[in-house]
């Protein structure tokens, strides 16, 4: 398919056609012709000496691989330790502007030269450069998985059907499957971002010959461009609501594509032939892109609103600014055939290695990283979790290096048929060794066919899920249990008066909370020296609800409300029903945090609220979260804070056993497993015992 433009106004320059140029009248022998041939070529001297632009030739834009390289560090980063970059998923839209304004220039150079474009050929060009290394990802790791830990193949047959078709995001966003949540790993969770890109390509072709047909100036069309990416940047603020998931405007293309237009926007401009930047703004324009984004990626939380009402559209303005100075300066070298020490900087062998090798590193460093982690099932922070992170970005490297070096390239340059042609005569050399050949292509075949069989029969839920199901139908049947006998077991508030025996000698030690004073207030009587399940109320989230087999075997009579998806802004209105019904015994324990701890507004008030109901005269027990999320260590040191500052509340160190005893968890890296669930009840255990 080929679509040709031409305008007077389209700014480019019309090439005439061979049947224009052999029409066009032969000037006359002699002086006048000479004198036409003269002005012919000042005409063509001064065509030669006309500012070369950003969009007037193929070349690589300088400094752009230096761009992508600080884009997918960031993402990396933010994925294998998101408290210490918060804001690193900002590297996303870096790539978004950066590939907006490439993929614009490149569609602009072919306009100026030919006066149309070649749409198969331009998608022909995209497949080559994204589809091998993808393919080979999903095999990889799809039989990796299968290997590693099968809970990571859970729902890949829709990410599977999402990286064939471009559709990840919308795919995601009809499963409701969040980004934003760490306890449902996602094996090719990163691929949402290559949907978006992937359709943009398949779009902004045709748009754009669209687009030079119907406006009437280059200008024109820039500010239709930037007024798309206004549109949908606002549609990213508006449609986001607070204190929700943000997985939809986060994934959709309509809310995340003002980083792509910004791009256009700024090639359109650039083919005018006019600067992006000024004389005083190229500057200071390294500084303040790269210092605003600096100040982004440390600050900026995904869970907060600012992320979605102006934060990511200030990191796409930034990064605007970035590739402008790239545009400017390449432009400038071609003029004076200098290079400032700053695009030397830019062009230093490692980032631009980096940058050339880019793709490679977004495909495989996620999933990586999750086989890693199922590997090894270490908390962060620790050394062997470390050690594993150092596994993960060594493989990460090697294979994107690996794909760089015997897949995309040699598929980008002589293409599909080419490429097979050349295998076909490589394997040819091996001669005398046709068993080696035929081997490795059969084997080649194979592990296609072994992913589709593992895809095909990939479980539909994780063992985690399981086992909070498994854990939900043994607290209904013991509710239905204790309903037949006509109570719950429930002590009345108060009545610890009743029991025997006292505290034991010399100072208690909260588990977290620091030291507590021996001496009872005068209004706490005594406890015994064990406590029973039977004087036990437990309320809390989906961790509570897998730990409850174990904690029924170590705790009989133990009575034990959870369900998934709760938090603490949840609680008061549980706590308060229960008391309403007279179910509340002398010790309670809560786990509330898994879903976002205290990041969520309202939640440290929210306990506030439940300890102030429940009163100085019950024991309460908080166990501390789990989980790899960057509010986690946060929310335990809050925990803390509270135990130490109320004389009745205890926090058993549940993330402390998990980060000493490694493999106590599903792949979640959040619920306990079978072995982690018995874990969790003796930490439980052990804390009532410093209670007693």
């Amino acid at each position: 398919m080929v679509v040709e433009v031409g305008s007077a106004q389209d700014g480019f320059r019309r090439v005439p056609d061979r049947e224009t140029a052999s029409r066009r009248p032969r000037a006359p022998y002699g002086s006048t012709a000479r004198a036409a041939a003269g002005a012919e070529r000042a005409g063509g001297a001064a065509r030669r000496r006309r500012r070369p632009t950003a969009t007037s030739s193929a070349a690589r834009v300088l400094g752009l691989d230096a761009l992508r390289a600080l884009a997918v560090t960031l993402v990396i980063v933010y994925h294998v330790a998101p408290a210490s970059l918060p804001g690193g998923f900002l590297g996303v839209d870096v790539f978004f502007v950066v590939s907006g304004f490439l993929i614009t220039t490149l569609l602009l150079h072919e306009l100026s030269t030919t006066r149309r474009v070649r749409l198969r050929e331009f998608w022909r060009r995209r497949a080559r450069r994204l589809l091998p290394a993808l393919a080979v990802v999903v095999v990889v790791c799809v039989l990796a998985a299968r290997v590693v830990q099968p809970d990571l193949l859970v729902g890949i047959g829709r990410q599977v059907l999402g990286a064939a078709t471009f559709s990840t995001n919308w795919l995601e966003i009809a499963a409701g499957q969040s980004y934003f949540d760490d306890t449902q790993p996602v094996l090719f969770q990163t691929f949402w971002s290559l949907a978006v890109e992937e359709q943009f390509y398949l779009l902004w072709p045709v748009l754009l010959v669209v687009l030079i047909v119907v406006t009437p100036t280059p200008r024109a069309r820039v500010r239709v461009a930037a007024a798309g990416a206004v549109a949908s940047a606002v549609a990213m603020a508006v449609l986001y609501a607070p204190g929700g998931d943000p997985t939809r405007v986060y994934y959709g293309t309509d809310t995340h594509a003002f980083g792509l237009l910004l791009g256009v926007a700024a090639a359109l401009h650039a083919s005018t032939g006019a600067r992006l930047l000024s004389d005083r703004a190229a500057r200071w324009a390294v500084p303040v892109g790269l210092g605003g984004l600096g100040i982004l990626v440390a600050t900026l939380h995904d869970d907060t609103a600012w992320p979605y009402r102006g934060g990511i559209l200030a990191a796409s303005l930034l990064a605007l600014l970035l590739v402008a100075r790239c545009a400017d300066a390449t432009t400038d070298e071609a003029v004076s055939g200098r290079r400032t020490g700053g695009v030397r900087l830019a062009e230093a062998r490692p980032l631009v290695w980096v940058g050339a090798r880019s793709y490679g590193l977004y495909l495989w460093h996620w999933p990586v990283i999750l086989l890693v982690d199922a590997v090894v099932q270490a908390q962060p922070g620790t050394v062997l979790w470390w050690r594993g992170t150092a596994v993960a970005i060594g493989l990460t490297v090697l294979a994107s290096a690996a794909s760089y070096r015997w897949i995309e390239t040699p598929v980008r340059r002589h293409g599909f048929r080419g490429t097979a042609v050349r295998v076909r005569a490589a394997i040819d050399t091996f001669g005398r060794r046709p068993v080696l050949a035929r081997t490795l292509a059969g084997a080649a075949g194979l592990a296609v066919v072994a992913a589709g069989v593992v895809v095909a029969t990939a479980p539909a839920v994780s063992q985690a899920e399981l086992a909070v199901e498994q854990g939900q139908a043994m607290i209904a049947v013991q509710a239905a249990a204790t309903a037949q006998d006509g109570s719950d077991g429930a002590e009345p508030a108060g009545t610890k008066a009743d029991r025997d025996g006292s505290t034991a000698s010399g100072g208690k030690q909260g588990a977290k909370g620091g030291e507590k004073t021996a001496e009872e207030p005068a209004d706490r009587p005594a406890m015994r020296a064990r406590i029973t399940g039977d004087q036990i109320s437990a309320f809390g989230d989906s961790v509570l609800s897998g730990a409850a087999p174990a904690l029924f075997e170590k705790f009989p009579g133990i009575a034990i409300d959870g369900e998934p998806i709760r938090k603490w802004v949840d609680a008061p209105a549980i706590i308060e029903a229960a008391d309403r019904r007279g179910e509340i015994r002398d010790v309670v324990v809560l786990q509330f945090g898994t879903n976002g701890g205290f990041a969520w507004a309202g939640a440290e008030e929210s306990l506030d609220q439940i300890l102030d109901l429940l009163g100085p005269d019950r024991d309460v027990v908080l166990v501390a979260t789990v989980g790899v999320s960057d509010w986690v260590p946060s929310t335990n040191e809050r925990l803390d804070q509270i135990a130490a500052e109320r004389d009745n509340v205890w926090v058993a160190p549940w993330d402390d056993v998990v980060r000493d005893h490694p493999g106590l968890l599903h792949a979640d890296r959040t619920h306990p497993n079978v072995e982690g669930t018995y874990a969790y009840a003796k930490v439980l255990k052990q804390t009532l015992a410093q209670i007693d």
